[in-house]
């Protein structure tokens, strides 16, 4: 099992412009409702498909696929969390050869100039994930502390009848 996947993809959002306006039809094959309605109410829609073109190349690189083995635009997209940080959304072949990997999770970082759309994307797997570190629980270290006193306590009253 691989321990994790990095990918990283840039499209020129002036290409992305002109394959728009060439083929009206493109947004519909690649992109979910759910993207198009995200890019389409925005002043430089070419700009955010071109971001989310270029994620969904990342995502396969980090998979180590491409758009092979069965994979086709509809399985990977790029949602919005509630804090508004893209998400990659894995779904059909995508989702079956990342379960495969033991991919948890594909960080998603998206970024663009006025030129360029560039996605990093990082495939997550338990063996990488970061451990949550253990919150303190206060009453368990005053129960501890307590004990601890208790028996130096005892140990002196040992010392103390010993002599």
């Amino acid at each position: 099992m691989a321990l994790a996947g990095i990918g990283v993809d840039m499209v020129e959002i002036a290409r992305m412009e002109k394959i728009l306006v060439r083929r009206p039809n493109f947004a519909k094959r690649v992109f979910s409702e759910e993207e198009r309605a995200y890019c389409d109410r925005m002043a430089r829609p070419a700009q955010h498909y071109a971001a989310r073109f270029a994620a969904r190349e990342a995502v396969l690189k980090a998979l180590g696929t491409g758009f092979s083995q069965g994979i086709g635009f509809a399985d990977v997209s790029v949602a919005r969390n509630e804090a508004g940080q893209p998400q990659a959304k894995l779904s059909g072949r995508a989702r079956e050869v990342a379960d495969e990997q033991g991919v948890r999770e594909v960080a998603l970082s998206i970024s663009y100039t006025h030129e360029i759309a560039v996605a990093n994307a990082v495939a997550v797997t338990d063996d990488v994930r970061p451990r949550a570190e253990a919150k303190p629980d206060p009453k368990a270290d005053l129960r501890k502390s307590f004990r601890e006193a208790r028996s130096l306590l005892d140990e002196l009253e040992r010392v103390e009848t010993d002599e």
